[in-house]
């Protein structure tokens, strides 16, 4: 009888805390579904030019601090190349605060995405929910580079934290 019940408090534990563990945060199947709703999201506006599709993804905060958008998507836009032939999530991280039954939580994910030309990584900052502050729901950040160039344009997450799109510095 008593392992019957230690087995059925390890299922119903199992069930209730089912997350995965990734640079340091945990993440629960709702937030990798949103992750991987996203980055299709992003590949469909990049996919079809679709600059309007690509403002929609970004918060209001995002589109107000950042200096000029639509440099940012044509940037992106002429920097990927070729057809996406796959992606998958190379690791993701969240953070949630909770203030006065109001929920924030921020997603950073990482992506790889390869095309029939060239290897790609992404990295974004999302805001899939924010009852706190709702003009802060969507993404705030994606940097595209090419995975070759992770050593030099990558670093911790905390310095890639930027509104919009990344676009290196010429």
């Amino acid at each position: 009888m008593i392992k019957k019940i230690v087995l059925l408090i390890l299922l119903t534990n199992s069930f209730m805390l089912t997350s995965c563990l990734y640079r340091g945060g945990p993440v629960y199947v709702g937030e990798e579904r949103a992750a991987k709703k996203r980055i299709k999201e992003i590949l469909a506006a990049i996919e079809n030019k679709d600059k309007e599709a690509m403002k929609a993804l970004f918060s209001k905060k995002a589109l107000a601090e950042v200096n000029d958008f639509d440099e940012g998507v044509d940037y992106l836009f002429d920097f990927f190349q070729g057809d996406v032939q796959s992606w998958e999530i190379d690791a993701w991280s969240s953070g949630e605060s909770i203030e006065r039954g109001k929920k924030s939580i921020m997603l950073r994910v990482w992506y790889i995405v390869t095309t029939d030309k060239e290897k790609y990584m992404f990295f974004v900052i999302d805001y899939i929910k924010d009852t706190m502050n709702p003009d802060n729901a969507g993404l705030y950040t994606l940097r595209v580079i090419k995975a070759e160039d992770e050593e030099t344009e990558f670093g911790y997450w905390q310095d890639m934290v930027i509104p919009g799109i990344y676009k290196p510095e010429q």
